[in-house]
């Protein structure tokens, strides 16, 4: 952050007084927002040079083309920090989400919203196509060997972790054939890989982030990201109206004879991050997405067959479709997640997805981090355990932080709310936080047994 903070003086000509950590999404990259006296921008740490240079590389592009994308300000000599627009907090799924939480969904306004941004992005997309896709990273193109490797993807991390069986030689063999289909369609726009609405910004007009994934390839991909963006969960009748008013813009008049094809393709994608996020790394938010995806899945299934035969990979389908653990949503039992975290590493960001919830600080309390024979312990061990046991102040924080919380428990099961999250931060994110989350997680546990209570060490789970 330091370095970032010394950016934000070359650019502003003012000091840095505020540098605040935001959440990321699925990515590696950090984002803060730094601000001065008079001055604010979004600052970006990634360690991917390459991936970095594609989104500068894009930036510029887009940019000198009139599509709304931020503009990236200055960047560090080491290509990994830079500064780039700051856009606001409020997404397109923000507003669909907190339509939904209020008891409304999908209006007139949201129905405006979209079709603007799918003008948008047949504006973007056709930009985009003497865009230098040579600086694409992982690759130029979205083309049969980044097709193989999202195939791919979604059987190791979510066929085989969701238990679905199949004959993989067949498999592989549909899979091939799948991948040929798909590259029959004209592949020769901007693919921006994941536009959907978390990437969309609510601004004096909408404005488009996270494109770095880039490449060339079919229009179809980008359009199916968006309508069968799985947290979205738009309706059928609006996606057909969606998908009408995209088409009538993009003029290509074969444009719907592959259109289902990359459908299916991007929700075996979706599949297979989810897998990865949510089967294999356990994030409750990802976790709690797929039966979503898997409804997708099912009803493109059931109405769209496509042009030629997969035997294998129909057969799949149909069996993620029936496979009660994964295809059926979420109860509507309570869920607690408590996490412990380190200030230095950022503030966590809410699994569910909610945003929201309670962080305790823990700095103010006893460190057994000072004493050296405690260091390679962590709040789970019983050194530290019985060093923060016989404190007083750590006893009376805990007992203030159970009535705080319980508040909340109480209401949320009145108000029959899904999900709550409470986070405990301390220097390192090993000894004070992780006490006081494995200590309030054992009291909630004994105070509302029917209430499902998830622990999360996010240093340590690292």
């Amino acid at each position: 952050m330091e370095r970032l903070c010394t950016l934000f003086g070359i650019w502003a000509d003012e000091p840095c007084v505020e540098c605040l950590a935001l959440g990321g999404g699925g990515s590696s990259r950090c984002y803060y927002r730094l601000r001065g006296a008079t001055r604010c921008c979004i600052g970006t740490i990634g360690d991917n040079v390459r991936e970095n240079e594609a989104f500068f590389s894009f930036t510029n592009h887009l940019r000198a083309k009139g599509m709304p994308v931020p503009e990236v300000y200055l960047v560090d000599q080491d290509r990994c920090h830079y500064l780039q627009q700051d856009l606001g907090d409020q997404s397109l799924y923000g507003l669909l989400y907190s339509k939904k939480q209020l008891g409304g969904g999908f209006d007139s306004e949201m129905l405006h919203l979209y079709k603007q941004a799918l003008a948008d992005l047949d504006r973007l997309q056709k930009a985009g196509r003497d865009i230098d896709f040579s600086v694409g990273f992982p690759r130029a193109a979205f083309d049969r060997r980044a097709m193989l490797w999202d195939l791919n993807y979604f059987k190791y991390y979510y066929l085989k972790l969701a238990y679905i069986p199949f004959d993989e030689d067949l498999l592989q063999d549909d899979f091939e054939h799948f991948v040929d289909l798909l590259h029959e369609a004209d592949c020769s726009y901007f693919v921006y890989r994941d536009f959907q609405g978390r990437n969309i910004m609510l601004g004096d007009k909408l404005y488009y982030i996270d494109y770095q994934g880039g490449r060339q390839g079919a229009a179809q991909y980008d359009v199916a990201s968006i309508l069968y963006s799985a947290k979205s969960d738009l309706s059928e009748p609006i996606r057909a109206e969606l998908l009408q008013h995209y088409v009538s813009l993009h003029g290509d008049p074969d444009f719907m004879h592959y259109y289902w094809c990359y459908v299916l393709m991007r929700i075996m994608q979706t599949l297979g991050a989810y897998g990865y996020r949510g089967l294999y790394e356990r994030k409750p938010y990802f976790l709690e997405s797929i039966p979503l995806a898997v409804a997708n899945l099912r009803t493109v299934v059931e109405n769209h067959p496509l042009p030629c035969a997969l035997p294998e990979l129909e057969r799949v389908w149909h069996a993620i479709a029936a496979n009660s653990a994964t295809s059926q949503p979420q109860s509507d039992k309570l869920t607690v997640v408590v996490q412990s975290f380190s200030y230095k590493q950022g503030l966590p960001v809410d699994p569910s997805g909610n945003g929201g919830g309670h962080i305790f600080d823990c700095r103010a309390l006893p460190n057994p981090g000072r004493y050296a024979e405690y260091k390679s312990y962590t709040g789970k061990d019983r050194p530290v355990i019985d060093f923060l046991k016989k404190e007083d102040s750590v006893s009376q924080f805990l007992d203030n932080v159970e009535a705080i919380v319980a508040q909340s428990v109480d209401k949320y099961l009145e108000r029959h709310f899904t999900n709550l999250s409470v986070a405990f931060g301390c220097t390192g994110g090993q000894h004070r936080s992780v006490y006081c989350a494995e200590q309030l997680a054992a009291r909630l546990r004994r105070r509302y047994p029917s209430v499902n209570i998830k622990l999360l060490h996010r240093e340590q789970d690292r």
